[in-house]
């Protein structure tokens, strides 16, 4: 009996040790500043030992300048995969207008919550992550633009993107009704069945800093883009679908109704002259 109460305890013992130890690794490597920029140091100094072809103010370079010169937990996000087992690219489109200009997506981590992993905060499955509790952290996007001048990064200015995960693409587009660009960042909506877009609009050039306003479609969302009362701003429209008993049937969604909305510069909202109530932040 006495064996077999030591050898009890002994399991338990055991157990809680190594418990203990599984949450002393994970913890650490989940909450630990010092062992992410540890790591991150590791990979960028591989990344060197193996790139050949490297050029001022590279991917390389950029990365290295985020984790120098930025809080803890802020990362440079990748693009989604085109294929299953394709390598993911990062998240920046380098271009000239009178001179160099870099365009990256950087994600930072919610500084109560722990690190965000990157891999959590791209893609179809990471646009659920609102309704996640597994506590992955938040990550907050920001559009930001840098300036590369003799190899040095300059920041012109950074732009929020008021969503927290499913990021897929970056793309510079053109307005043509008005002949502005614009950088579009498309994220994928589980949600909604469906994704969203934040344009953001060079409505002063490039090194001002940029104008948003969303577009989206889902089985029963959409928002286009337009040119609602012909000024410099951006506008859309808005559709209303049918509800009740149609949605029992996809086959029998309609689109009932489309109000325009347009930018006022007095109230700095996207309104609509369908009803005073109704407004936009972008």
């Amino acid at each position: 009996m006495k064996l077999y109460k030591a050898f009890i305890a002994f399991l338990v013992f055991g157990l809680l040790f190594v418990s203990c130890k599984s949450k002393e690794v994970g913890g650490d490597a989940a909450t630990s500043a010092a062992k992410d920029e540890s790591v991150r140091e590791y990979k960028i100094g591989i990344q060197k030992e193996q790139t050949k072809n490297r050029f001022p103010c590279d991917t390389i370079s950029l990365k290295e300048y985020i984790l120098n010169n930025y809080d803890p937990g802020t990362y440079l996000v990748e693009f989604d995969k085109t294929y299953t087992y394709s390598i993911p690219k990062p998240a920046v489109i380098y271009f000239r207008d009178t001179t160099d200009y870099i365009l990256a997506v950087i994600a930072k981590s919610k500084p109560t919550e722990r690190h965000i992993e990157t891999k959590n905060v791209v893609g179809y499955e990471s646009s659920f992550i609102n309704l996640d509790s597994t506590k992955l952290g938040t990550a907050f996007f920001w559009l930001t633009l840098f300036e590369c001048n003799d190899g040095t990064f300059k920041r012109i200015w950074e732009a929020e993107v008021p969503m927290h995960g499913g990021f897929n693409r970056m793309t510079i587009k053109l307005w043509k009704p008005k002949n502005i660009k614009y950088v579009e960042l498309n994220y994928e909506d589980g949600i909604i069945s469906g994704h969203r877009n934040y344009n953001y609009f060079m409505i002063d050039g490039w090194r001002n800093p940029p104008h948003l306003m969303e577009t989206y479609e889902g089985i029963v969302h959409k928002r286009t883009l337009a040119n609602v009362n012909n000024d410099k701003f951006p506008d859309y429209y808005e559709y209303r679908f049918t509800s009740g008993q149609y949605l029992d049937s996809l086959a029998q969604i309609r689109i009932l109704d489309s109000i325009p909305f347009y930018w006022s510069t007095r109230r700095q909202l996207y309104i609509t002259d369908k009803n005073p109530r109704w407004f936009r932040k972008y």
